[in-house]
């Protein structure tokens, strides 16, 4: 396992300290921390009903805590235009089957995410043997899936638009799973990047507690292809973001939020990746668009 880390200081935050809240971070986009992940808005406070849009669905159990943050910026009830999801780990589809059912409204990911979905596949066993923390140690215990959202599944559009969000472009950045994807606002040069790298240490439950910023690699114990995942960060780092969402920690901005970002990207076989591993050196790839694959090693 790599030790290393590229810390942050509490200037590059841009959110204010508290926490159990949402969050602005720029424009129309605002975020909030549920448990061990985030969830992201888009649309300006007090949005009309099916104006806004939901980017990925929080930890399981924290469905009332979302809801509770949906109402404080958009009023009671407020259904959104639609839920974009950056992958289906657990961690990101906790409430979703239920806020798909509540709100009748489509459901957008990636083509290569679609299985993992809509009930046709779980994603290959986690790691616990990289990282070193509680987390990835616990992690045999974690949710695989499927979840199954295929009455309102619709992939995302091919031309790289988001739906409801206008002037945001999605990216496809694999590794950390198959279709994962991070989205782009090129006017304020802002990044909702999922899982494609974060802002703490997800392995160790208390980097996870106390959120200490630090720039990371994906996950480890969930990371499925570390090449691709290496590509993908140096491709998001390449478009010189202001501002950073992530899928887990703070979100972070300014020169030393790039600089961090650039050295992880530059030293990512280091940095990130873990020495020896059940994905290192056999990644686990599905085998054609949409389609779901055996994980190496069996179960």
């Amino acid at each position: 396992m790599s030790s290393e880390q590229v810390p942050l200081g509490s200037e590059a935050r841009a959110d204010e300290e508290t926490d159990g809240s949402v969050h602005q971070v720029v424009g129309d986009l605002a975020y909030q921390r549920l448990a061990i992940a985030n969830v992201a808005f888009h649309g300006p406070a007090g949005a009309p009903d099916g104006g806004w849009v939901l980017v990925d669905a929080g930890v399981p159990g924290t469905t009332r805590v979302l809801l509770n943050g949906i109402e404080r910026r958009f009023g009671a009830d407020a259904r959104p235009a639609a839920i974009v999801m950056t992958h289906g780990h657990f961690d990101h589809v906790g409430a979703l089957e239920e806020l798909a059912a509540r709100w009748e409204v489509p459901v957008y990911a990636h083509e290569l995410e679609l299985p993992y979905l809509d009930g046709r596949a779980s994603y290959p066993p986690p790691d616990p043997t990289v990282g070193g923390g509680m987390m990835a140690a616990l992690s045999p215990l974690y949710p695989r899936g499927p979840v199954h959202v295929g009455r309102w599944l619709r992939p995302l559009p091919a031309d790289g638009s988001v739906p409801g969000m206008p002037g945001w472009r999605w990216l496809h950045t694999p590794g950390h799973t198959p279709g994962h994807v991070s989205l782009w606002h090129e006017a304020d040069r802002t990044i909702i990047a999922g899982g494609a790298f974060i802002t703490t240490r997800q392995e160790s439950a208390y980097a996870v507690a106390v959120q200490k910023p630090e720039m990371h690699g994906p996950p480890m114990y969930y990371t499925q292809d570390w090449e691709q995942a290496r590509d993908s960060v140096r491709r998001l780092a390449a478009l010189e973001p202001e501002r950073v969402v992530t899928g887990h920690g703070r979100a972070m901005q300014g020169p030393e939020m790039r600089a961090a970002l650039h050295t992880l990207a530059r030293d990512f076989d280091r940095i990130a990746v873990p020495e020896q591993g059940r994905y290192v050196d056999h990644p686990a790839r599905p085998g054609g668009p949409g389609e779901a694959y055996p994980p190496p090693g069996g179960d």
